[in-house]
């Protein structure tokens, strides 16, 4: 499927990424990490967990300007 031009598309489809089934999220980050499963979609887990990523850059964040606004 990749390199191959299909009738009526200009641009050649990339290859998909490797994808591997996991049991549930524990697994899925205990065997991809959490930035293999959240960017790169090794599993089907992959939107939760960019949630807990977003949830970790957000409180990460919130805790800087918190910090800045006492100083």
């Amino acid at each position: 499927m990749s390199g191959e031009i299909k009738k009526g598309e200009r641009i050649p489809r990339k290859p998909l990424p490797e994808f591997n089934e996991a049991g549930n999220l524990s697994t899925a980050l205990s065997r991809d990490g959490l930035f293999g499963s959240a960017l790169d979609d090794k599993n089907e887990y992959g939107p939760h967990a960019m949630i807990i990523l977003l949830m970790i850059v957000a409180s990460i964040t919130g805790s800087i300007i918190l910090a800045l606004k006492f100083l």
